[in-house]
């Protein structure tokens, strides 16, 4: 792997960060302190992502043909690593950006990609994605959503839980099972369905983590007309896959903990707390982690420019990514102690929203276990 940035990429990069500079709002902290699923940021995040769209730089790791530019995925790994160092401005969007459109392509019909692609690379676009149930998380194929095929449409009926990014979306990336009598990975399917369908009924689940960040969907009787159907019948858990390749690095999380850690030596240091050697070691810990997670996301964008189908690196770049925030969140609450307590307050903000690394596009135990199948080869028993 080549460890210097090229001329180009390194220009892009200053010219990615002097635009967020001067184009987020002063109030951006105070904006964005809810996380990316808030109304306030989703609807911020239509006005942003038309900007960069405007710009070239949302989607130009795309192919042209569906609005991209062609550039590398390492355009793409450096958009991400600026967006999520100052909180993702694009919300939602970023999801667009980062599998669900390339999903479509690689499933998509000619219909499916003529109309969501254009609108996703125009940063006009919010989505969702419909996965986890209440009896079906982390063991996701054992969801029970059902769809019926009833003439030119599926009539939906179950529920989903832990849905993020709800706030003003328009799609739903939904995981159902079509076949009643199938079991496990089989008879599942993909429907990019509209979420103003009638029989859809959205309920927010109050959280910890942030204003709007979860959601219960409730489908009864809902219609959604066939032609959504990602992929053929039946195959979803192989679109889902493919997928979830791509989202599991899409988000640098990284590249927050690196800027949150040079604020908590500060903080360290204003405490008279930089000397203590306790401080000093988790310090190191922290920065070692940052980078074994900012090298392993590297790994897996390298191999995707060299043309590589997704890999078991991907589980072990987003394990990485979680133990990486997770060092970063803890000393956070140890450099600041009894102010941690107060909501709102620097420390407290990011342990809040580094909770969610630990479940998002799969639980770390989950990932642990399909690194130790596709990796390791190791047995299940």
């Amino acid at each position: 792997m080549e460890f210097e940035w090229s001329e180009g990429d390194a220009a892009y990069r200053r010219e990615l960060r002097a635009f967020l500079n001067a184009g987020l709002p002063d109030d951006w902290a105070e904006l964005s302190a809810h996380g990316p699923g808030s109304d306030a940021q989703a609807a911020f995040s239509r006005q942003f992502c038309g900007a960069l769209a405007q710009r070239g730089w949302l989607t130009q790791s795309w192919p042209k043909a569906y609005g991209g530019a062609d550039a590398t995925p390492w355009r793409h790994a450096i958009l991400s690593e600026e967006m999520w160092r100052v909180g993702e401005p694009r919300g939602s969007q970023y999801m667009n950006v980062n599998w669900i459109g390339p999903t479509i392509m690689k499933y998509g019909s000619e219909e499916q990609k003529k109309f969501h692609l254009p609108k996703i690379s125009a940063g006009n676009a919010l989505w969702c994605q419909g996965f986890s149930e209440p009896e079906a998380g982390s063991d996701l194929v054992s969801l029970r959503t059902a769809a019926a095929r009833s003439g030119d449409d599926y009539v939906v009926n179950g529920s989903k839980i832990w849905t993020s990014y709800v706030a003003g979306a328009e799609y739903c990336f939904l995981l159902v099972r079509t076949d009643p009598n199938s079991k496990r990975h089989r008879g599942i399917s993909v429907l990019l369905a509209p979420m103003d369908a009638p029989g859809i009924t959205v309920r927010e689940v109050p959280a910890v983590i942030g204003e709007r960040y979860f959601h219960e969907l409730f489908f009864d009787d809902a219609r959604i007309p066939a032609s959504c159907r990602l992929g053929p019948e039946g195959e979803g858990w192989g679109v889902v896959s493919y997928a979830l390749a791509f989202e599991r690095v899409g988000a640098m999380r990284y590249a927050r903990a690196a800027l949150t850690l040079d604020a908590l030596a500060e903080a360290a240091r204003e405490r008279g707390r930089l000397d203590d050697p306790v401080i000093q070691e988790k310090l190191g810990a922290a920065r070692t982690a940052v980078e074994a997670s900012r090298l392993l996301s590297y790994r897996v964008i390298d191999l995707r420019a060299k043309g590589s189908e997704p890999t078991a690196d991907t589980n072990i770049a987003r394990v990485a990514g979680t133990l990486c925030e997770n060092a970063v969140s803890d000393l956070a609450l140890e450099i600041y102690g009894a102010e941690a307590l107060a909501y709102g307050n620097f420390a407290e903000s990011y342990w809040r929203l580094a909770m969610t690394a630990g479940v998002a596009v799969g639980t770390t135990e989950i990932n642990l276990n399909l690194i130790a199948s596709r990796w390791l080869d190791l047995p299940r028993e």
